[in-house]
């Protein structure tokens, strides 16, 4: 029998540094602990724009392409609504979004993305794989689930869609504000039933059927500037002076965005004859134009800056703090802000600058896309931003910005605290829980990880740059952030070079290591180890050397250079020991036992977990105990002495439940169940597969999931239990196809071919295992290129 057929994926656990100094435990499979599955955000839409007049062509023509009943042209998947800035390309997705809910024809869920195009800074641009990432946890995909590269996330991004097609439940994903085609094309979906519906400001090179927006019609225009005036009561101005209110929108370019804008003006001054506004336009001189040089169909530059003058001027002479404000917010990195942000960053309690924020949005300055957040079109925040510069000497920006940033870090300290806590160990108030401090670095994250990076490159700023990434570390390692953990990694290394701090420099090094480490970027996760350990070697810090040393022993042990691992792990082992450090000693010692496996040195294996679970036991480490434990219980499986391993994979679990380690519980109970399928105890290794196969649905692991039903069916079909035997080896490939681990699903196939080989049924068999040739056939074509994930004993 081999490995795989006694139920294959056995766990070691190995250190892994997720701060500067104090090592953690992370098991090969990487599970956020949570209560239950993720939620499934099947309205994910903000709201419609209030007051939508116009676009009924082009709102006909999204309908028609939107609506799944309808014939579609083979890879014609998208509608790319383009046009320039401020045309209501956002505004036109949504609404047709809305109707196509309330149509209910996207059972399958609808989702909304701002891809953020059109930032001044690139690097804010959400790429392709981080929007694949985005949706899949839309989609009820948990954290621990999602895999470590970009091309892997676009792929299980594909499977889900395929099992939603499978299911009759089309998708609709919006995916707004795209530059380039590159952050759209690899969203497309493979099935004819999804949707994905692209505004830009560009034509992009899809293959998508495209409805191009240029400023609106006369009539529409008019009827847009109508319904704005006319919001909460009538007003005759349009009627009485048709001439001025054609005028009026022309002056505006007919764009949607300076039309409500100017609106929003005459509604504040309702005795104010359009004439007037119509000749205050008119005379604007040398801001008549957008700085991107937009035009309208017929050449002429569009007049939309003048709007933002006039409104910004009302601001100036009526509400002389609310143009503070909105001088001020563009200092917000992010894309949006919160009021408590906003009230920091004024330095004015949140109760007035909840009024502020709802006037600047109430004159179409700010919008909200989701409550209690505000945000500005791009092209307003270059413009607030221009204003904000000319007074920055009077509104002391610096001092300001450093508000905004010591309330990011405040809340953030209070927020780690609560992610790291030891159950029974004192937090912070400032949240009720775990799961609100994760509430508050999800909503805040895309702010955060920007602050980092600014501040990195702002002379004055490099330690914040430095704390705050620390702050966000353990954050963006649970929440499989892969691409912002090194982006603010790295920043905070060039922060800590910048500074010259050595010792910051070194422990971001770590950070960025064990990043390079998530997405399998072992050699250049090595160097940085490397490098972190020379500095604090230079700095005769012996505690941070042994940090790297450890976090170096685990990448090499990777790219399979073990003998230089276990050097590097009973380096950090003396060092520990040497510093005092019992429980780091422990931990590393654990990690040793791996890599002693991993060259069949089992005796030694066995004695460092045995050290190991010693020391944890006498520090009253449990969870490292029980870590300890279930590692030992493994090598002692390999070595044959199977009546030892069982006790102490029983002793493991009972650690684990007795501190209501649910995660750690299912994977002593997963090598509880294989060893004793090994001695022919087949009823007692079903009992407990199917222990740790509830465990893994509750806390929503399906990579756990899919590893038990497969020692689960593989045991079944030891005791020739055929139909449930091919239901979970069935069940077992189909969740790591979806999760896009291609190998154990073609692995899986195979098993179940052979088991209905065995159970009789040629045909299915034939069928089945012709299915995993060609599948391991498009993996060897280029179809996967990823290894397989490390695994412990028994892989």
């Amino acid at each position: 029998m081999t490995d795989d057929e006694a139920g294959g994926d056995t766990t070691h656990n190995e250190i892994h540094e997720g701060t500067y100094y104090a090592p953690v435990t992370l098991a090969h499979t990487v599970t956020m602990r949570m209560s239950g599955p993720a939620p499934r955000a099947l309205a994910g839409l903000p709201a419609a724009p209030a007051g939508f007049v116009g676009r009924t062509a082009p709102l006909r023509d999204v309908l028609a392409f939107l609506d799944p009943r309808g014939p579609g042209e083979p890879g014609v998947l998208v509608s790319a609504v383009a046009g320039m800035a401020g045309v209501g390309k956002t505004a036109l997705a949504l609404v047709a979004a809305h109707q196509a809910v309330e149509q209910g024809w996207f059972g399958g869920g609808v989702f909304f993305l701002d891809l953020r195009g059109y930032t001044p800074d690139p690097a804010e641009r959400v790429s392709a794989a981080a929007a694949a990432g985005q949706l899949l946890r839309a989609m009820g995909i948990r954290d621990g689930d999602l895999p470590p590269t970009g091309s892997e996330r676009l792929a299980l991004y594909q499977s889900v869609l395929a099992d939603r097609a499978r299911q009759e439940s089309p998708v609709l994903v919006v995916a707004d504000n795209a530059a380039v085609s590159g952050q759209v094309e690899p969203l497309l979906p493979a099935q004819p039933c999804h949707r994905l519906l692209v505004t830009s400001r560009h034509s992009l090179t899809l293959p998508a059927r495209l409805i191009d927006l240029t400023v609106l019609p006369e009539a529409e225009a008019l009827d847009l500037l109508r319904t704005a005036v006319c919001v909460g009561g009538r007003d005759q101005r349009l009627e009485a002076e048709p001439e001025h209110a054609a005028a009026i929108a022309e002056l505006c370019g007919r764009l949607p965005l300076a039309l409500r804008i100017t609106a929003a003006l005459l509604r504040t001054e309702p005795g104010r004859p359009l004439a007037d506004m119509a000749a205050e336009l008119s005379d604007a001189r040398g801001l008549d134009a957008l700085d991107s040089g937009d035009l309208d169909q017929h050449g002429r530059r569009i007049a939309v800056r003048t709007a933002f003058d006039l409104s910004y001027q009302h601001l100036l002479e009526s509400q002389p703090d609310q143009a503070r404000l909105f001088r001020l917010l563009p200092l917000n990195p992010g894309p949006d802000i919160s009021l408590e942000a906003a009230a920091a960053l004024a330095g004015t309690p949140e109760r007035v600058v909840r009024k502020q924020l709802a006037a600047l949005a109430r004159a179409h300055l700010l919008t909200t896309p989701t409550y209690a957040r505000w945000s500005m079109h791009d092209l307003i925040r270059l413009y607030a931003g221009e204003h904000g510069h000319a007074q920055a000497a009077a509104h002391d920006r610096d001092r300001a910005l450093e508000r905004l940033q010591r309330h990011y870090l405040s809340v953030a300290r209070d927020a780690r605290v609560h992610l790291t806590a030891l159950p029974g160990r004192p937090v912070p108030g400032r949240f009720t829980g775990r799961d609100a401090a994760m509430a508050w670095l999800d909503a805040e994250r895309a702010n955060l990880v920007a602050a980092v990076t600014f501040a990195a490159g702002d002379s004055g700023r490099y330690e914040f740059a430095i704390e705050l990434a620390y702050c966000l570390n353990e954050y963006l390692e649970w929440r499989r952030a892969f691409n912002d953990r090194l982006t603010v990694t790295t920043a905070s290394v060039t922060a800590g070079t910048q500074l010259g701090d050595r010792r910051h420099e070194g422990g971001s090094l770590i950070n960025l290591g064990n990043a390079l480490f998530e997405v399998r970027r072992f050699d250049e996760a090595i160097t940085a180890h490397q490098n972190a350990a020379a500095i604090f070697r230079r700095l005769g810090d012996r505690r941070g050397e042994g940090t790297a040393s450890v976090n170096l022993g685990n990448a090499l042990r990777q790219v399979r250079r073990f003998d230089e691992a276990i050097a590097a792990h009973r380096t950090a082992a003396a060092i520990f020991r040497e510093a005092g450090d019992s429980r780091g000693e422990g931990m590393v010692l654990d990690n040793l036992g791996v890599a002693l496996f991993e060259v069949r040195l089992f005796d030694e294996a066995i004695a460092a977990h045995q050290s190991a679970a010693a020391i944890a036991r006498r520090l009253g480490d449990r969870r490292g105990e029980g870590t300890a434990l279930d590692n030992f219980g493994n090598v002692l499986q390999q070595v044959g002495r199977f009546d030892e391993a069982i006790t102490v994979h029983h002793s493991a679990a009972a650690i684990f439940r007795e501190i209501g380690d649910r995660r750690g519980e299912g994977m002593a109970l997963h090598n509880l169940g294989n060893v004793l399928q090994q001695v022919g105890r087949f009823d007692e290794a079903i009992t407990v597969l199917r222990q740790d196969l509830r465990i893994c649905r509750e806390i929503g692991d399906r990579h756990g999931e899919a590893q038990t039903l497969n020692s689960l069916g593989s045991t079944l079909r030891r005791t020739r239990r055929f139909e449930e035997a091919c239901t979970a080896l069935r069940d077992s490939a189909t969740i790591f196809h979806e999760l896009g681990d291609q190998h154990r699903a073609v692995r899986g196939l195979t098993h179940l071919g052979d088991t209905l080989k065995e159970a009789g049924r040629p045909a299915e068999a034939t069928a089945v295992l012709a299915k995993a040739k060609d599948r391991s056939a498009a993996m060897a074509d280029g179809g996967s290129r990823e290894e397989p994930p490390a695994s412990g004993p028994g892989e």
